[in-house]
């Protein structure tokens, strides 16, 4: 029996996250443990939990069979009831060639042998920081473990206390301020909580929100249009998800109809109001576009007083106090340092990094080239330059929605010159979408199409309600299924990828990469592990990185340090665990209440918790229960006050 260790990669369904275990065969896939043999013939076997409703208790084994001439690698399904897929074609029994793909449920695992793919990575977390100042991705910050903030001369020693004397922060002699509602990140999340709490009957003098831009859709705003998203195209959200308006009537598309029959304009007009009552069966679904979504954002921020709201400041601590409240410590510039006291807390930090890959990071590493070699969320307008210029070769690797939005921005540079093509390189093919019940997402040319992150009904219908009850060990097996990599179904795109396969423009290749350099003429050559143990080169001007954003909480020094000091849990994404009310129980101080929302809290009783309306609603359940605990002027909202206030908004009325 061969010892030869196996390595296995997939992305994470739940989030898009890599996962790449090194294991020695057999392997038993399954979604119970405790149904996944511990030995077969006397050897030790390797035991992996898929977390899908689309996957058996024991769904298949990948051993080493031997035979008069050699050992060979064979995949097994144990009469599993929805199959093994071994290239896209399904299997019973089936031999492994290196660099091939086994599905399992919504799992696509490339399973790799008799390489050694891991000693030319970087050792430490393969992603790209905020510039803590800036607020910018920022591509010479090299990756770190997150360490605790009091490596520094701030915060002080008190600190390191499990509570603090408020009299022990004034004794320190920096600014100290009080306030009823502290929002800590001062972005959407933010702000949609402030927002709701001003709603709420909440004065704008009780709240204050901490961060590092006053606009509180700045840094979705520069990823948007670094992502090729510019203003004037449209966001992948629905029309009634409007952060700036939480009755979501007049929804965008009512807005964007009102507008164009006033221009008189009849005929788009007309095409918005179609889109949403016809959507998703009959029309293609309506979605904002981003330039009026930040300018609704801005007169909804004007009306709260947001600018009185907001502080400038870089949060580096939050703690417990004695009197049942809640302190952080924030630097507001060099040497300017200050502490914040409030009674409720809201943490909505975002995204803590962006995912970069492993071989990516080493090629920059190695070679310092931070122009050839690009993540999708940086700005790298300085590619499409080049190429409308000169032309050229890009290779883009992901296929979700930012890889659709950079293939039709590279569509529009061949306007300008014919002389581009893109090589589109994936791990593995998708020969289907994921399954959940009888519902299957479609499929065309590798792309997995979905009109939003998750089914609608996970925001406010059945499977909300499914996911709220649901157990832990549930959970994760509904968000794998409910997951995966998608992007939008919209005509527009699937014609430019037909049309780019018929010309020959764009291809698409297969295959896990063992690494990437820079040839002579200061080209990349990415070399990429074919079946069979074959390499194949790529060369290209450009790699473009588009594998998506990274909310796992030890990227963020600040919740990092938040989870270390108090031991809190994390759930099975490694993100914060609330409440189905999105409440940090473990943070709970007497009447004191830290609520979260967003990425840092998937995993727990909300499925698209990132998205426009997810932040809404963990907003409007964090609001109810402040308001049950009477918190200080949240008045509940109810029809007549609800209305009251949304004739307000529309008039453009300070709550």
């Amino acid at each position: 029996m061969s010892s030869l260790q196996i390595q296995l990669s997939w992305e994470d369904p739940a989030t898009g996250e890599r996962r790449e275990p090194n294991l020695n065969a057999p392997i038993a896939f399954g979604r119970e443990f405790a149904r996944l043999p511990a030995e077969i013939a006397g050897n030790r076997v390797s035991r992996m939990v898929l977390n899908s409703n689309e996957v058996s208790r024991y769904h298949a084994l990948i051993t080493w069979e031997q035979d008069w001439e050699d050992n060979h690698l064979m995949v097994i399904d144990q009469n599993s009831v929805n199959g093994v897929y071994v290239n896209g074609q399904r299997q019973t029994r089936c031999q492994l060639a290196n660099g091939d793909t086994v599905q399992i449920g919504p799992y696509i695992i490339t399973v790799q042998f008799g390489v050694n793919t891991t000693n030319q990575l970087p050792h430490h977390p393969s992603r790209i920081e905020f510039n803590p100042h800036t607020n910018i991705p920022d591509p010479n910050l090299l990756p770190k473990p997150a360490v605790t903030p009091l490596g520094s001369n701030f915060p002080p020693p008190i600190f390191n206390n499990v509570k603090i004397e408020v009299q022990a922060l004034h004794a320190t002699s920096l600014p100290v301020e009080e306030c009823d509602y502290l929002a800590v990140g001062a972005g959407l999340g933010s702000f949609i909580w402030v927002d709701l709490l001003r709603i709420s009957g909440v004065k704008a003098e009780k709240i204050i929100a901490v961060g590092l831009e006053a606009e509180p859709y700045a840094r979705y705003k520069r990823l948007c249009l670094n992502s090729q998203i510019p203003l004037h195209e449209r966001l992948r959200s629905n029309s009634d998800s409007c952060p700036d308006n939480i009755w979501g009537w007049p929804s965008y598309a009512g807005r964007e109809f009102w507008h164009d029959l006033t221009k008189g304009k009849l005929n788009s007009a007309f095409k918005y109001l179609w889109q949403v009552f016809a959507e998703p069966t009959f029309a293609e679904t309506y979605t904002p576009r981003a330039g009026n979504v930040f300018d609704s954002i801005d007169r909804e921020a004007k009306r709260i007083s947001w600018q009185q709201i907001y502080r400038y400041g870089r949060v580096r601590a939050v703690r417990k106090t004695e009197d049942g409240r809640y302190c952080i410590a924030y630097s507001r510039g060099p040497g300017n340092y200050a502490f914040l006291v409030s009674r409720y807390l809201h943490l909505a930090t975002g995204y803590p990094a962006i995912q970069f890959l492993p071989d990516l990071q080493a090629y920059r590493e190695k070679y310092q080239d931070f122009k050839a070699v690009v993540n999708a969320y940086e700005d790298h307008s300085h590619v499409y330059e080049q190429l409308e210029r000169q032309g050229g070769t890009v290779l883009i690797r992901g296929r979700g929605i930012v890889a659709s939005r950079i293939v039709q921005r590279i569509y529009e540079a061949r306007k300008e010159n014919r002389n581009i093509t893109v090589l589109h390189l994936m791990r593995s093919p998708k020969p289907q979408g994921n399954k959940f019940q009888q519902a299957q997402r479609p499929v065309k040319n590798h792309y997995e199409f979905q009109p939003f992150n998750w089914p609608k009904a996970c925001w406010g219908g059945e499977l909300r309600f499914m996911l709220e009850k649901a157990s832990p060990e549930e959970r994760k097996s509904l968000l794998a299924d409910w997951g995966g990599t998608t992007t939008a179904d919209r005509l527009d795109w699937q014609h430019i990828t037909e049309q780019g396969l018929r010309e020959g423009w764009y291809q698409i290749t297969f295959g896990q990469v063992v690494k990437v350099e820079k040839d002579d003429n200061n080209r990349t050559i990415t070399h990429i592990q074919e079946k069979g143990f074959g390499e194949m080169k790529l060369s290209a001007d450009f790699i473009i990185d588009a594998t998506g954003l990274d909310a796992q909480v030890e990227a963020s020094p600040l919740l990092a340090d938040l989870v270390k000091h108090y031991n809190l849990p994390l759930n099975h994404l490694g993100r914060l665990v609330v409440a189905n009310n999105f409440e940090l129980v473990e943070m709970r101080n007497t009447k004191g209440q830290m609520y979260a929302s967003g990425a840092i809290t998937l995993g727990g009783p909300y499925a698209a918790v990132d998205s426009f309306l997810g932040l809404q609603y963990a907003a409007l359940v964090a609001v109810d229960a402040i308001a049950a605990s009477r918190g200080s002027g949240v008045t509940p909202l109810n029809f007549l006050s609800s209305f009251r206030q949304w004739v307000k908004w529309v008039l453009n009325q300070s709550p």
